[in-house]
């Protein structure tokens, strides 16, 4: 189901509901949250974080047909699509929903020049500053794990290995030996955010889960080297679990 706008009595109807929603953004408010992060982030408190996860919103749409040079009913709102974007997508990251609920927008067909036969179809020339931009910002990495993994993919197909799956054998974070960023916190919100989002594959194979080990089962307190070294484990060189992960 899609709705045009944000209608409270129609989101509060929703509930509970297992209909899954595509909430647009009306093309009236892309300025106002293009132009202030803060706006962008209380249209996302009031709208979707209020009613997530018992209003199943799974795609916001962040303008709608909008036509850089359709006239100026849209036009004038094409400069404000994408920065609307951004700011929505950095609320919905800030409240850790970057994975269940994906930004994008509702593109206007006639954007396509030449649409048949299908393999000719290209973004008219006028358009191409609009919306190649966007799909950057669409298909761009969000974190290092995902560019290592997709670079790594691009090489072996340029070697012959198109069919070859890469299995992740290790990755993980250390709780300590490190200075600031290594600490038990942040170790631990790695490995819970990797867990989520293996599922989910990486910009080149999306919606491919991948195979990934996490580094390592223990702290490995007398190991030689550099301090981080010894704090990679999940559990304690006692045994006892460093923090609560789940792997279902």
């Amino acid at each position: 189901m899609r709705i045009y706008d944000p209608n409270p009595a129609t989101l509060r109807a929703l509930r509970g509901s297992i209909i899954e929603l595509v909430l647009d953004v009306p093309n009236s408010d892309l300025q106002a949250l293009a132009s202030d992060p803060s706006v962008a982030a209380k249209w996302v408190k009031v709208n979707v974080r209020d009613y997530f996860p018992d209003v199943k919103i799974r795609y916001i749409a962040v303008g709608n047909e909008v036509n850089p040079s359709g006239g100026f009913e849209t036009a004038q709102f094409a400069p404000f699509v994408l920065p609307a974007m951004q700011n929505v997508y950095r609320a919905i990251e800030a409240d850790g929903l970057q994975d269940q609920i994906k930004v994008s927008t509702a593109t206007y067909s006639a954007l396509v020049s030449e649409s048949y036969p299908p393999s000719n179809s290209s973004f008219r020339a006028d358009a191409r500053l609009f919306m190649n931009p966007i799909i950057g910002f669409l298909f761009g990495y969000r974190n290092l794990f995902d560019a290592m993994l997709d670079a790594m993919y691009y090489a072996v197909e340029k070697a012959g290995g198109p069919q070859v799956e890469i299995v992740v054998s290790e990755s993980g974070w250390p709780s300590g030996g490190g200075g600031g960023a290594a600490t038990m916190d942040n170790a631990g919100t790695y490995y819970r955010n990797l867990i989520r989002h293996v599922e989910r594959g990486t910009p080149k194979k999306p919606n491919k889960a991948i195979e990934t080990y996490l580094f390592a089962m223990f702290d490995e307190n007398q190991k030689a080297g550099a301090e981080t070294e010894r704090h990679f484990g999940l559990f304690h060189p006692n045994k006892q679990p460093k923090y609560r992960l789940s792997l279902n």
